[in-house]
């Protein structure tokens, strides 16, 4: 084995991304304050105590949600930057990136809108430096798409871009993956791309 990781080691991850998996299902479709810890671990298939023994409380497992999500996007939208030199590749490697986010973390998306308040004041300032940190990539990007532009602009148009490829909870609604990801991806990849580029 290379990974270095015991069978024990990976069972618990393993239970960790699933109690994780499970809290943002959980919270997206009854809120935070609606899901206990005993919900939670009988939907992954043991006691509400023994959650504690990957999470300290509930709130723990919303700031992994959340701050863990920021700190995925960020890295992530760096990672595909980094692969082209061409602005205007960047800027549709962000698009579809972003697209690939709000597709496969539609209940991420509704936790983070519904819920963000009931993070301790850390977290939650902490998700919103990487959440700025991730706008001012896109925005650099952006200025290099469209120099002639000032920061105002590009930053409407950046945040404008979030809340249509950020709609996936609600246009996801009624269809079924991965049909509908076939579906609902080259809209919003063709309805962010007409909006950043016009």
């Amino acid at each position: 084995m290379t990974s270095g990781l015991t069978e024990r080691d990976r069972a618990k991850a393993d239970r960790q991304a699933a109690l994780l998996h499970e809290a943002a299902r959980l919270f997206a479709e009854r809120g935070f304050s609606g899901v206990s810890l005993e919900d939670l671990g009988a939907s992954v298939g043991v006691s509400g105590p023994a959650v504690y023994r990957h999470f300290a409380n509930k709130q723990a497992l919303l700031s992994a949600i959340l701050v863990g999500v920021s700190e995925r996007l960020l890295a992530g939208g760096q990672e595909v930057v980094s692969r082209h030199d061409d602005p205007s590749a960047q800027l549709q490697a962000l698009i579809a990136f972003h697209v690939d986010f709000a597709l496969r973390d539609a209940d991420v998306i509704r936790v983070q809108d519904r819920d963000l308040a009931s993070l301790s004041d850390d977290d939650r300032s902490r998700v919103r430096r990487l959440q700025r940190e991730y706008v001012e990539l896109w925005i650099r990007v952006l200025a290099s798409v469209h120099p002639q532009r000032g920061d105002a602009d590009l930053r409407v148009r950046a945040h404008a871009c979030f809340g249509l490829i950020n709609s996936t909870p609600h246009s996801m609604r009624g269809t079924r993956q991965p049909a509908g990801d076939r579906t609902v991806r080259p809209i919003l990849e063709s309805m962010a791309r007409a909006a950043l580029t016009v």
